[in-house]
């Protein structure tokens, strides 16, 4: 080997171990196979979430796939077919008999040419035989042309559209072409007409694959979804933030906050909804006695969901804002989002009650 290019194989090796990531590079994936081959231990590329930005497209990342037995496309001119309105005699299916034993007479002994000649001639012969079709992709398959046995393999399936034979042929090429999730359902259909191992150990292989790409498909789509809501979303004026922060500092996180007039309330309630926050009505009473007794637990609740906002109401104090919700019992509670009711909780109920804080505090 030349001096020259043993530096730059040496500079190469010295750069994959510094950089092992350089070995998932898509265009030295024959490196990779090689190393795998001779049992080499190769580190996992290294997954990296994208960030979704509004200003740059989402770059999708490679997906790290078994492509150990993936080819490079046949482009050879199509291969001799067989006319299917030709009318075939007796004499004419025997002769295509006696080629195609010849055929797997040669295929036993590694001559694929002769074979294709001879099976290429039992189809001439016999244009309407699935299964002419069908060995002679097969034999396409052993000498790594894909393209070939799938043509092959889709004139045997419009001849017998239940040839496990042309479903499992086809689908292997598909795998040979890196065409993983064609490749697996041809497979799960010649699995289900006449399932063989070689279609098991095929399966075992592909199926991972098309779960990695259906994986990496939802993630971006979600990503892609995320950037399209964020960017039809519409962006808050400097005077509208300004409000929201002004309608926060009115709420009292983690506490209980007393109304005391129709007015007050509306007031909470609006700073509220401008900060997409459950809110809850606690109607309470001094001489009532569950109130004495759901008061602290409703305490507890509004320290441990901090993001729902906790009024209390006493209805001989506020008498305005207990006409205005038509308060008959207490302890009552009304869950309001955005400004309306959404749901009510009667009496000293406490699972029920952080049941209900707990789903619709969830759904905001």
């Amino acid at each position: 080997m030349d001096i020259g290019k043993v530096g730059e194989l040496k500079e190469f090796i010295e750069a994959c171990k510094s950089n092992p990531s350089l070995l998932h590079t898509p265009s030295l994936s024959f490196f990779k196979s090689y190393l795998l081959s001779l049992g080499a231990n190769i580190p996992p590329q290294p997954k990296t979430e994208p960030v979704v930005d509004d200003d740059h497209d989402i770059i999708e990342s490679d997906i790290e796939l078994d492509n150990t037995d993936v080819v490079k496309p046949d482009n050879d001119p199509p291969q001799k077919m067989g006319d299917p309105s030709a009318q075939v005699t007796e004499d004419q299916r025997d002769a295509a008999q006696l080629a195609k034993s010849k055929a797997l007479d040669a295929l036993s002994q590694g001559y694929f040419d002769q074979a294709l000649d001879l099976l290429t001639e039992a189809i001439l012969l016999n244009p309407h035989s699935a299964i002419l079709y069908a060995t002679r992709a097969s034999v396409f398959i052993k000498m790594k042309k894909p393209n070939a046995a799938i043509r092959d393999a889709d004139t045997a399936l419009k001849i017998n559209p239940d040839s496990a034979k042309g479903y499992k042929i086809r689908g292997l090429s598909r795998a040979m072409l890196g065409l993983w999730r064609e490749s697996l359902s041809d497979l799960r259909v010649a699995s289900g007409i006449d399932y063989d191992e070689e279609i098991g150990v095929a399966l075992k292989k592909i199926e991972p694959n098309v779960h990695k790409i259906e994986e990496h498909r939802k993630k971006y789509e979600r990503l892609r979804k995320q950037k399209e809501q964020k960017r039809t979303k519409p962006k808050k004026q400097p005077q509208d933030e300004a409000q929201d922060k002004d309608a926060l500092s009115a709420l009292k996180e983690g506490k209980v906050i007393g109304i005391h007039s129709v007015g007050e309330l509306e007031t909470k309630l609006s700073a509220a909804s401008k900060t997409s926050r459950l809110a809850i009505l606690y109607f309470t009473a001094t001489w009532c006695g569950p109130c004495r007794h759901i008061s602290p637990v409703y305490t507890s609740l509004a320290e441990k969901y901090r993001r729902v906002v906790f009024f209390k109401v006493d209805i001989d104090e506020a008498v305005d804002v207990a006409a205005r919700w038509n308060i008959s019992s207490v302890p009552t509670f009304f869950f309001v989002k955005n400004g309306k009711e959404v749901d009510s909780v009667v009496g000293a109920d406490k699972n029920t009650l952080e049941r209900k804080i707990a789903q619709h505090a969830g759904s905001l």
